[in-house]
Order: structure tokens, then sequence, then C-alpha cells
């Protein structure tokens, strides 16, 4: 009672100072003065150093990603970007995770401005920063948590499954989980796919931080313990993992060949030259026939042709029927050709052909993951406002609705076209409608010498770990490359060169258990990340409520 009436009269409780009100707009308790320039100038340094330090954590986690073996680097990145955003309010931790987002991602996306100038790669980058952005608001509100590394690590997951979904179908570019081909976390991939691989990445780095930081403050043994075990513990598991990362026959073996037929210039102005593209393709396919004939070549069981390698649809142009026609009997084999459709109504089609050297075409798969603004305009008259480049898609292309898988002799050959082999559900759906042998038809032409061929090549490696299947990726002009399904490449080619890649790759049809549980290990960390958000705003509640 006399609690209350002290209250009432206006009287501050022992303790209240701990629990006063601000002023609105600033941080300080209400009615206490401003802080001096003194004062105010070392926050304000304090802040300019996170978000340069922010920036380059992004820059760092760049470097981990290929062509360069420096996937080690990644953990690093994100202990420094928890030294950013660790203790800081959701707002600024969303303003540095969107700083950290534009060092990662300009240098890594760098490769979409060619040929349609920066405007486009400034929008996807800007758009993807502010989705990371996100996450550096939700890693800020779980780390005053007890085992913060466990939520923040969930936190980073939850927002790369947001960014492989919206806006437009996703971009899954960029996921951690896909620098990591070369590193000791790829067996976790065959174990929960890449979602408990980019997990696994995330909580080591967190953890190392927060075993420096503790180190520093001398612990109790408990919670260096704990520190240390959010380190150790996804290296742990990786290495325990790695009987699942195997690349023995099951079903037999096969001799397989992927065709480069290079272009005759690189960036946009190829497709303008289409029919050079598809004679290019052909004539290195009756080449290696030759080369077969004259024992420099073991006969293949099948040959692959990269995505885009007859965008001359063959069903309404004679010509290119028998050009296409003359290559697959002239190897003898079947072949898997990429060509582009061109129905008198509707979208156009993105398709794979598989072509029999006696009874034509037979089957066809539709890619299902068609990438936005560069195979369909979203918002096509808003976005010419920007760039004149979207009228280089004259008409848009439609998706396809069922995974497909070719008969090749004998062998399940499953085709993931390109773009595709950035999501999860595309090529799990592939494996799990019998591919023993995955294909990735590739069309890299457009960007030219960047990084970007190699950035996919590592997608793929991953994806060869995670389903234990031989990867072929056969591109237009490079890299083309063999993938054993321990993700080591057996072979590839030069960048914008012509040439045939032919090697026996082993048959498989075991299901690791990333394939057999698709996303639920992704869901279960999406709820581990909401319980980690919903106890952080709960506690944050209840201090208002205490207030």
């Amino acid at each position: 009672m006399s609690s209350s009436v002290t209250r009432a009269a206006g009287s501050e409780p022992s303790g209240a100072a701990g629990r006063a009100t601000t002023d609105p707009g600033t941080d300080r308790p209400h009615g206490t003065q401003a802080p001096s320039d003194a004062s105010r100038s070392p926050r304000k340094g304090a802040g300019a150093l996170r978000i340069v330090l922010a920036a380059l954590a992004g820059v760092l986690l760049y470097v981990s990603f290929p062509p360069r073996p420096l996937w080690w680097l990644a953990p690093f990145a994100l202990a420094l970007l928890a030294g950013c955003l660790r203790g800081r309010r959701a707002r600024t931790g969303f303003g540095l995770g969107f700083v950290f987002g534009l060092g990662y991602l300009l240098p890594l996306l760098v490769w979409t401005s060619q040929g349609v100038g920066p405007v486009p790669w400034l929008a996807l980058v800007t758009l993807e920063s502010l989705l990371i952005g996100l996450a550096g608001l939700g890693i800020a509100l779980v780390g005053r948590l007890p085992a913060w590394p466990l939520w923040a690590a969930a936190v980073w997951v939850a927002t790369e499954a947001l960014r492989a979904r919206a806006p437009f179908g996703g971009f899954s570019w960029g996921k951690l989980a896909f620098g990591q081909a070369e590193g000791v976390f790829v067996p976790l991939a065959a174990l929960g796919g890449t979602p408990l691989l980019s997990f696994a990445v995330a909580l080591c780095g967190f953890g190392l931080y927060e075993a420096m930081r503790i180190a520093r403050s001398h612990p109790r043994r408990s919670t260096a313990a704990l520190a240390a075990l959010a380190v150790a513990a996804p290296i742990g598991v990786a290495l325990a993992a790695r009987p699942l990362v195997s690349d023995a026959a099951e079903d037999g073996t096969a001799v397989a060949a992927v065709i480069q037929g290079n272009v005759p210039r690189a960036g946009f102005d190829f497709n303008a030259q289409r029919r050079q593209v598809l004679d290019n393709h052909a004539n290195r396919t009756v080449q290696l026939a030759e080369d077969v004939k004259a024992g420099r070549a073991a006969k293949p069981d099948f040959v692959v042709w990269p995505e885009n390698s007859s965008d001359i649809d063959p069903y309404t142009q004679p010509d290119a029927y028998a050009v296409i026609d003359r290559a697959v009997k002239a190897i003898g084999v079947p072949v898997a050709i990429g060509s582009v459709l061109a129905p008198e109504t509707g979208p156009l089609r993105n398709t794979m052909i598989l072509w029999d050297p006696v009874k034509g075409p037979t089957d066809t798969y539709d890619k299902r993951k068609i990438q936005p603004f560069g195979e369909r305009i979203p918002m096509r008259s808003f976005v010419r406002l920007f760039s004149s480049d979207v009228d280089r898609v004259r008409r848009d292309f439609g998706p396809g609705k069922e995974p497909g898988v070719f008969d090749m002799a004998g062998t399940g050959v499953g085709m993931v076209t390109c773009y595709e082999a950035a999501f999860d559900d595309a090529v799990r759906s592939t494996v799990r409608a019998g591919a023993q042998v995955i294909a990735v038809p590739s069309n890299n032409a457009t960007f030219g010498r960047t990084e970007m061929t190699y950035q996919q090549l590592a997608m793929d490696r991953v994806r060869a770990v995670e389903h234990s299947r031989t990867v072929l990726v056969p591109v237009t002009s490079g890299v083309s490359a063999v993938i054993r399904p321990d993700g080591s490449v057996v072979s590839q080619t030069k960048l914008f060169t012509a040439d045939a890649l032919v090697a026996e790759i082993p048959l498989r049809s075991t299901e690791t258990p990333a394939t057999r549980l698709g996303p639920l290990p992704e869901y279960a960390l999406l709820l581990v990340a909401a319980g980690g958000l919903g106890w952080a705003w709960a506690g944050r509640r209840s201090r208002k409520v205490g207030a």
C-alpha cells in the first residue's frame, strides 16, 4: 500500500532509474541531458566502425566463394558479422545486415550486369541485401538469448529460405552452402541438404565469435564449453557424415559425353547467330563420332548438349531438324538437345529434347524454374522505365510442370536446366522421379568470362554430394564438367572452347537422407528460428511491462 501511495505522489521508487523511459527520438532516459559532443563522438565513431566491419565481413564471405578455394573464410566472415550485430538493437541489426549484404552480393553478382549495364545488377543486389538485412535484424534480436549462436544460425537459414521463395519465385544464388563444395562441411549436404549445410557454416561462424568473446572475459567453464561446442559440433557431425559420400557404382556404369560447341561471341549477341551455335554443337558431335571411329575416344552410351544449343525450333524449322538428326545419327546414340520451342500461341518453352538416332525426337522436358527478368519479365511496363533491355525478352517463357527423366540407353538421366540447380525442390524431385544421373545443361554465354560459371559449377558439385549422383554439366561456352557423386570434378573444359568430355560414370539409385527428407530439415530449422525470435520478443515485452 505504501508503495502505491508513493508512486501516486510522484516519488520514484528505488531502482526506477534503471527502468526510466526514454525521450521520443532519442536513446537517453527521460529528463536527462543530451550527451556532450565529447561523449557523442566516440559513439558515432564506434557506429561507423561497425558499418565498415559489416561491409568487410560481406566482402570476406564473397572471397570464400569459387573460383577461389577459400571456403574456410566463410565462418570467419560470419564471426565478424556477429561481432557487429551482438548487443545491437533490431533496427541497427537490420542496417548492418543490409550493409553486409551489399559487401557480399555486389561483387558476387556483378556478372548480372553483363551486357545490360549496372541497373539490373544494383536493383537485384539491393533487393537481396534488404532480405539479408532481415537476417541481421533477427540475429540482433536473438543475440541476447542463452546459446544464441544456435538461434542465430537458424535465423540465417530462415532468411535463405525466404530468399529462395520470394519475390518473383525467389533467387537462391549465394546460399552459404554453395560456397562449400571443397569444404569440410560438404558431407552434411547428403544428410540434410543445403539448409543443414548452410546452418553448419553459420553455427560455426557465430560459435567462433562467441568462443573468442568469452575467452577475453574469463568465463565460467560451462559457458566456454558451450561456445566451443558451437564450433566443434558442426565439424564433428560433418566428419561423421562422410560415409554418406560415395561414388561407388550401384547399377553398373555408363559412358557419358557432354558437348560444348562454343558460341560465335559472348554476351547477349550470341543469340543473333543461333544457326551458328547449332552448327557448332552439331559439328563437335560429328567430330566426336569421328574420334570414336578412329579409336581416339571411347564410344559414349549417350550424349548431352547444353541449354540453348539449338535456339531454332526443330519441330517447325526443317533445316534445324536436319542438322540435329545428322549429328545424332553420326554418333549413333541418344542425345539430349537444348532447344527453344515457339508454339503458335502461349509462352515460349525452354525445352530439352531426347533425340534417338533411329526414331528422332521422342521425349521432352520443359524447364520448370523460369528466371525472372531473364526468361520472363514481371511488371514489364514498370521495369522498362529503368532499362530498355527488358525488350530483349520479346516473348516470355512459360514453366513446365513435371520433372524430366530421360531413358538414355537404359540410364535414367534427370534434366535440371541451368537456373534450376539453385533450387532444392527442382533437383530433388528429379532424383525422386528416378534419375540415376543428373544433367545440368546450361548456357553461360551471356555472362562472358565472369565468375558466374564457376559459382554454378560449385553449386552442381554440392548437388552431386547432396543426392549422391554423377552430375553432367554441358555448357555452351564453359565451364562444362563431369562431376562424380562425391563432388569431385573428373574433367572440365576451358571457357569459350569447343570440346567434348567423355567419361565412364557410376550409376546410383540409393537415396541419401537428404533426398528422402526433402524440405523437413529446413522446416525444422525454421521452427528453431521462430522459437528463438519468439523467445526474444517475449523477453522484450516482459522488460517493457516491467519498466
